[in-house]
């Protein structure tokens, strides 16, 4: 006859610790859980401070005005007032007087150590007053927007028009090289920097070249939709409550 061993019975008091014990454990287990998530999620929470570079020439530099005058400090300002109060968006002057597009891809290797968040390249102009040849003035560009993308910086480019005084071949030749880069690099055009200023009295110093204060109100006005844009799509960061989101690019016709 086989030996039948019976188990003592377990004491209530065993089987309340244990299910306590069970308890806590899953309370624990779900508290972890919860604060990794919470980890994650602001692992890619939108960052505090963005960095914009403003590359250019003497348009940019601001020249005959004060530095707080020119297009990118009003740029600042006016995207302050568009965004959240706790973001912080710098847009930094880096345009020099003079400079043509041969300083663009040395220039933006040095400005890549303060690692920015957007590239607004404008230059060309110099180029174009010096009768630069537009292939040149094209390879120039190209070569910086190169070091962009191998940087991953996203970039508006800001075109450049010629008086007519220069000739419609030149002229036809030197406007085609910013829609072309554009395509090819896959980036944001602004056509013309000086839409609505250029051969404006009013809008310009007496050398009818550079903008006045008006003027660089104007181009600032005509450039922080675009860059909003950029921010709220690309960088998904939101306006300020009660603020509508500037009309799109396309929904103003511009290419």
């Amino acid at each position: 006859m086989p030996l039948i061993v019976l188990a003592s019975p377990v004491p209530r008091s065993s089987l309340l610790v244990r299910t306590l014990g069970i308890l806590f454990f899953l309370l624990a287990w779900g508290t972890s859980s919860r604060a990794q998530d919470q980890r994650s999620q602001s692992s890619v929470s939108v960052p505090q401070k963005i960095k914009i570079i403003a590359l250019g020439d003497s348009l940019t530099e601001g020249y005959g005005v004060a530095l707080q005058d020119a297009y990118p400090a009003i740029l600042e300002r006016l995207l302050h007032q568009r965004f959240a109060r706790d973001l912080k968006i710098e847009v930094q002057n880096a345009g020099i007087g003079g400079s043509t597009s041969a300083s663009g891809a040395a220039r933006l290797r040095w400005h890549l150590r303060a690692k920015p968040d957007l590239l607004l390249l404008a230059l060309g102009a110099n180029d174009m007053l010096r009768g630069a040849a537009p292939a040149s003035t094209e390879a120039n560009l190209r070569k910086t927007l190169m070091i962009a993308k191998e940087n991953h910086l996203p970039v508006i480019l800001a075109g450049m028009r010629v008086p007519p005084n220069y000739g419609t071949e030149y002229r036809r030749r030197f406007e085609a090289i910013y829609p072309k880069l554009a395509r090819e690099f896959k980036i944001e055009l602004i056509p013309f920097l000086l839409e609505g200023v250029a051969g404006n009295p009013e809008l310009n110093l007496q050398d009818g070249i550079h903008p006045n204060e008006a003027g660089q109100m104007q181009i600032a006005k005509k450039l922080a939709p675009r860059i909003e844009a950029f921010l709220t799509t690309q960088m998904k960061l939101k306006l300020n409550p009660g603020e509508k989101p500037a009309p799109s690019a396309k929904q103003k016709g511009v290419s």
